[in-house]
């Protein structure tokens, strides 16, 4: 019998929440990522749990398996300033900009709280490798909230077909109508001061379109501009 082979993967890597003092590893992003997989029928669900550098570039292994036209990476876990689950941003992006070529990685998005303001590294880390995008919140974001926006990038960017990645302009486009249901001003979270923090101003994107010379840039105002013209 011959083997089914979807063409597209979500690979989730995800750090326990404890969002309680009873969450014994019982809050997941995982349903929510099964169900865009169920939705569109072509992608496949690759899954891991990390808990520090190490196991996160054992589980990244793990997952980087089989063939597949387009991979999309989602990270899933508590962020603070510049660590994502306890490791630095840089580094973590650096591992999964280093998988990319081989393993056709598109996209990252980042479903972890304040690692959004340090745009300037997600475009150092996406320079000279296969990610097209990636996007983070530079405030905290609700755990629900943010979880069900992640979702709808990841399942509106992972669909696309390899042409979008040519142009700059069409990336940020197509990300604005991934977050188009979703309010600019709604409050998705607060600052380090305890200030509420509109969407518009946490949710950022940066964008690395194919070929020579194209180079990572911050489109997270383009992609706004977009978003409020829908």
């Amino acid at each position: 019998m011959s083997k089914y082979r979807s063409n597209r993967a979500i690979l989730v890597l995800e750090a326990p929440w404890e969002l309680d003092a009873d969450d014994a590893n019982r809050t997941s992003v995982l349903p929510f990522i099964e169900g865009i997989a169920k939705l569109t029928g072509d992608t496949e669900v690759h899954y891991a749990n990390f808990y520090d550098e190490r196991s996160f570039q054992m589980a990244l292994d793990c997952l980087c398996k089989g063939t597949f036209d387009s991979r999309t990476v989602y990270v899933a876990a508590h962020g603070y300033r510049r660590t994502i689950g306890g490791m630095d941003i840089v580094t973590l992006l650096t591992k999964i900009a280093l998988k990319s070529k081989k393993y056709h990685i598109t996209g990252v998005m980042l479903g972890s709280c304040f690692v959004g303001e340090h745009a300037t590294s997600m475009e150092v880390c996406l320079q000279e490798s296969r990610l097209r995008w990636c996007a983070g919140y530079a405030s905290e974001s609700n755990w629900l909230e943010g979880t069900l926006i992640d979702c709808s990038i990841l399942a509106h960017m992972s669909a696309l077909k390899d042409d979008v990645f040519d142009d700059r302009e069409r990336i940020a486009a197509e990300l604005a109508v991934a977050i188009q249901p979703f309010r600019a001003d709604y409050p998705i979270g607060d600052d380090y001061q305890r200030h509420p923090v509109k969407l518009e101003d946490s949710l950022r994107f940066v964008a690395q379109p194919r070929g020579r010379g194209n180079r990572a840039r911050d489109v997270t105002s383009l992609v706004w501009e977009q978003h409020g013209s829908a």
